[in-house]
């Protein structure tokens, strides 16, 4: 395999002429054979390195994911792009479990996905023999992980995999995950030498926000009413808050819904769907919600309290602006909650109880911060940033800074001459020349940096640190009893002569002050959505419920912003737009090409006549369905599509030269067993997908213009 195929195969499937970055440099690895960890954001394309090769190998992928929920989403995502794609987990029942398997013994599925539990059962163990995978991809592989911040146990019995299947190569991925829990990933999955690929982890369309936690419910009624239409996600710490805002907005007018746990399986996925077909705006959910959703075009996510950790929050607000349009993230913040997170991780005797307090410490120190929260963000991760975002309340509305060089230089050398081997306490009692027995038998009395900071109080010296912590210039070794160690940007500091703002501990008072007042106000008004999205939008929803299918299925918003900024009036135009592969082309192309077209308006057409008008003079000049497509340069759905219309209209069209009375009679009594509004789909899936779409969509014009179908 090459990477000329791979190419191909993007586009062919997916819409897309090239790769992202570090994704060819994965596929290839998969060519070799060999072993990766891959470390991408939400959103930054991460299933594309395994649907690829698995698309292009011989033999299928088995990809193992914990999100059950998910799955199906992924899969019907898939086949609308003309995939083979299926998945086992226990959400099916057993005659449904015996049909995918069969499926997959016959060499039938590109992609087989399955939960933990299952892959791990004796039962299925035979199976894998007999499929002999080509790939396996780990999804969410920090759950391996005791470090990591969603621990599953019944993830580290996938070490089997390597011993069981030694020559077949494993992608391990995740969204997030600290230095720690790399490691621990390539140990517990056994990797062999494996290619580690960390993008970045910027999400550059996301703005980032943190507002006091005063008068929530009138901060967020006015947030969500600044962008109608815009679906988002509300995240609450309890079960009972995520009902009490709901019930709250439902009575301000906004549509809106809750979901937890606590719930019963069918009304939670009623919920879901509800949310992900595009019928409910706003979701109030704990953590429980987002997983297990591949929903594209979640507009924004608000915190209504504070996460646990740093990898939770940058996870749940991953959840918005998938498709690479802006994006709004807003995390309100109160001492009240650190109380009480430190509350239940006390009371639940949680393990690793020291790790989970100081990552919730690192959460709080994010939330307080008077630097660049991306910057934060990614230094957390190990990724070293020099410049502001420019996309966050900071930047937006930055505090008074002053030179802190020598300040961090103090800092800095004090954690080199201990050896990067003392907490944060201990330094600063260094830097403050602190006569406590601990030091001075330590011997620390003599180093050259003793008492050099002791002119400024210990409150004010632990901001500093946490500020150049969140600045990325030192970093918190947790497995290392939390001693504080150097960065790549602590060294430019300390050998070359690079400059560190930082702000003054009194400004930090006033700042918070000053955001108290500012919570008070109204937000700006958001940018206005385009008049043609908006119709695409509308055409989108429609074509969903026709066919069953959640709408970004159809198209996710950053295509749709794509065809109204750059209106494609033609098949070629239609396949130059983002995220428009072959299948969907074929399925869905001459819809929002018809209303490009009819939105543009005669001028902007170029003087062209109705795309309707068009087909059907061809039609009336004797011209085949195939010539028309031919000189038109569409597919040929779109010209029965066409047809089906006009003949609906009352224009006389030889219907029964393209589908025959025996197929309009078999599709026509299928309606008595199915429920309105018909769905072509429904109709397929129910005919056992014998009688194609063009021919169904043929059938029931017939039927409307005959009056025994409703219109």
């Amino acid at each position: 395999m090459n990477l000329d195929t791979a190419r191909e195969a993007l586009k062919k499937y997916f819409g897309y002429d090239s790769f992202r970055p570090m994704q060819a440099d994965i596929i290839r690895k998969v060519y070799e054979g060999c072993d990766s960890l891959v470390l991408m954001p939400t959103g930054g394309g991460k299933s594309i390195c395994y649907q690829i090769p698995a698309v292009t190998m011989p033999g299928a992928a088995i990809v193992v994911s914990p999100l059950i929920s998910l799955m199906k989403d992924q899969v019907e995502g898939l086949r609308a792009n003309g995939i083979r794609a299926a998945f086992l987990n226990s959400s099916l029942e057993e005659s449904a479990q015996r049909k995918v398997e069969e499926e997959a013994l016959a060499g039938r599925l590109d992609l087989l996905y399955v939960s933990p539990e299952k892959l791990v059962s004796q039962n299925f163990l035979p199976l894998l023999r007999s499929i002999r995978p080509n790939l396996f991809a780990i999804d969410e592989a920090h759950c391996i992980s005791s470090w990591g911040h969603d621990f599953r146990p019944e993830y580290t019995q996938l070490r089997f995999l390597k011993k069981e299947f030694p020559e077949t190569p494993i992608i391990a991925l995740t969204a997030t995950a600290d230095k720690l829990t790399r490691r621990d990933i390539i140990a517990q999955l056994e990797l062999r030498q494996p290619g580690l690929f960390i993008a970045s982890f910027d999400r550059p369309n996301l703005s980032l926000e943190v507002r006091p936690g005063q008068r929530r419910l009138e901060q967020i009624a006015a947030f969500i009413k600044k962008r109608p239409g815009q679906p988002g996600i509300i995240y609450c710490l309890s079960r009972k808050s995520t009902e009490d805002l709901a019930e709250k907005l439902l009575e301000r007018g906004i549509s809106a819904a809750h979901y937890h746990a606590g719930m019963e399986a069918g009304e939670r996925t009623a919920v879901q769907e509800d949310f992900i077909n595009d019928r409910t705006e706003v979701i109030c959910a704990t953590v429980a919600f987002g997983m297990g959703i591949d929903k594209s075009n979640v507009r924004w996510v608000i915190h209504y309290n504070l996460p646990k950790n740093i990898e939770s929050y940058y996870q749940e607000i991953g959840r918005c602006g998938r498709d690479g349009a802006n994006a709004d993230t807003l995390l309100f913040y109160s001492f009240n909650d650190v109380m009480v997170l430190q509350d239940i991780l006390q009371k639940n005797e949680s393990d690793m109880l020291d790790i989970k307090m100081a990552k919730l410490e690192r959460m709080r120190q994010y939330a307080e911060a008077v630097g660049c929260r991306r910057r934060i963000l990614l230094s957390y991760f190990g990724e070293d940033v020099k410049q502001d975002c420019g996309n966050c309340d900071i930047c937006k509305n930055p505090p008074q800074a002053f030179d802190g060089t020598v300040i961090a230089q103090k800092a800095l050398s004090a954690i080199h001459r201990l050896r990067q081997q003392a907490g944060m306490a201990m330094l600063i009692d260094v830097l403050r020349g602190s006569g406590k027995k601990e030091i001075l038998d330590r011997g620390y009395q003599n180093i050259k940096t003793y008492g050099a900071g002791r002119d400024i109080p210990i409150l004010e010296w632990q901001h500093y640190f946490h500020q150049l912590l969140n600045l990325g210039y030192i970093e918190i070794a947790h497995d290392q009893h939390g001693a504080v160690q150097l960065t790549p940007a602590s060294r430019r500091v300390l050998f070359e002569g690079e400059k560190v703002q930082l702000v003054r501990f009194a400004t930090i008072k006033e700042r918070q002050e000053a955001e108290k007042a500012r919570a008070k106000e109204a937000a700006k008004p958001q940018r206005v959505r385009d008049e043609l999205f908006e119709k695409l939008r509308q055409l989108r929803i429609q074509l969903a419920r026709e066919r069953g299918v959640p709408p970004y299925i159809i198209f996710n918003d950053a295509t749709l912003e794509e065809m109204a900024a750059t209106r494609p009036m033609t098949d070629e135009e239609m396949k130059n737009i983002s995220g428009v592969g072959e299948r969907k082309l074929h399925l869905y192309g001459s819809y929002f090409i018809d209303a490009i077209i009819e939105f543009t308006g005669p001028a902007s057409r170029r003087g062209k006549a109705s795309t309707y008008q068009v087909t059907h003079d061809m039609y009336q000049r004797g011209l085949s369905v195939e010539e028309i497509a031919g000189k038109r340069q569409v597919n040929i759905t779109t010209i029965y599509s066409h047809l089906a219309i006009l003949y609906e209209q009352g224009i006389d069209i030889a219907l029964e030269e393209m589908v025959s009375p025996a197929v309009v009679s078999q599709v026509l009594k299928s309606l008595r067993y199915l429920q309105e509004p018909y769905l072509l789909k429904d109709i397929y899936e129910y005919l056992d997908e014998q009688v194609p779409y063009h021919q169904i969509r043929l059938a029931l014009a017939y039927g409307k213009r005959q009056g025994m179908v409703a219109g």
